[in-house]
C-alpha cells in the first residue's frame, strides 16, 4: 500500500468549490480546532491548514494534501520535546533513501514527529479509520523558532484513492501527552483503539489517549471525478 500512497514533489493546494470566498478562515477555525475537557489550555497547538472544510478536494479520490501546522512549547528547546529528528522529503520505494532529507514512509507512527496522530475517517489503509496515518507524511520542516514556541510544518501528499472516492471524510490531528515521563512527545501509538466500544474511532477515541495538544479536525469531500 505504501508505494501508491506518494507523489514526489508537494504543491499548494487548490482552493475548494466556493473558490475562497469570504469568511472561509472563519469557517474553519470553528470547525478545525476542537479543545480537550480541561480548562487549561495544552502546551501543543495543532491547526489543519489544509483541506479547508467542505473543500471538493483531489482528482479521482487521490491529489489532495494534508498540511499540518504544529507549535511546540519551549522555545529552543521545542524541537527535542516535539521528538524532531530531521527535515525530510520522503515517500515509497526509493524516495526513502533520496538526499538530501529521507526518510521512512508507512502507516504508523511517524519517525519525524512520533507524537502526531493523523486518521482519515474514510481510510482502508491497514486498521482503516483507527490507523495512525502520521508516517505517510512527506514534507517536514521548521517554519518558525522563538523563545517560547517552535513551529514545525508537516505536509502529505495523498498519492493513491486509498480514502474514497465522491465521499465526506474527516482528517484528525492531535499529538498525545509525554505518557512515559521522558520530557518528549513520543508515545503516539501506531493504531488508535475504540477507546468507549462504540464501533467507530473518532475523537472521543483520540482524547482517549491523553493528549497535549487540542484535536484539529476538517470534514471535506474526497473528489472523485478525472
Amino acid at each position: 500500500m505504501a508505494t501508491a500512497l506518494f507523489a514526489a514533489v508537494s504543491g499548494p493546494q487548490v482552493a475548494g468549490a466556493d473558490g475562497g470566498q469570504p469568511g472561509r478562515d472563519t469557517d474553519r477555525h470553528q470547525e478545525e480546532t476542537t479543545s480537550p475537557t480541561s480548562s487549561c489550555s495544552p502546551p501543543v497547538h495543532v491547526r489543519i491548514l489544509t483541506p479547508r472544510p467542505n473543500d471538493n478536494a483531489g482528482v479521482g479520490g487521490l491529489g489532495w494534501i494534508v498540511n499540518l501546522s504544529l507549535r511546540f512549547p519551549d522555545g529552543p528547546n521545542g524541537l527535542e520535546r516535539a521528538g524532531f529528528t530531521a527535515p525530510q522529503l520522503t515517500g515509497p520505494a526509493g524516495h526513502n533513501n533520496i538526499p538530501p532529507f529521507p526518510g521512512t514512509f508507512s502507516p504508523g507512527q511517524d519517525d519525524r514527529l512520533p507524537g502526531l496522530v493523523v486518521l482519515v475517517s474514510t481510510s482502508t489503509v491497514g486498521a482503516g479509520a483507527g490507523q495512525n496515518l502520521a508516517n505517510l507524511f512527506n514534507l517536514t520542516g521548521v517554519t518558525d523558532r522563538t523563545q517560547n514556541v517552535t513551529e514545525i510544518t508537516d505536509d502529505w501528499l495523498v498519492g493513491a484513492a486509498a480514502f474514497g472516492t465522491n465521499v465526506q471524510s474527516q482528517v484528525i490531528a492531535a499529538v498525545v501527552e509525554d505518557l512515559n515521563g521522558n520530557g518528549i512527545f513520543d508515545d503516539a501509538p501506531n493504531v488508535v483503539p475504540d477507546a468507549n466500544n462504540d464501533g467507530k474511532i473518532d475523537v472521543k477515541d483520540v482524547r482517549a489517549l491523553g493528549l497535549a495538544s487540542n484535536v484539529a479536525t476538517v470534514k471535506f469531500r474526497i473528489n472523485g471525478n478525472t
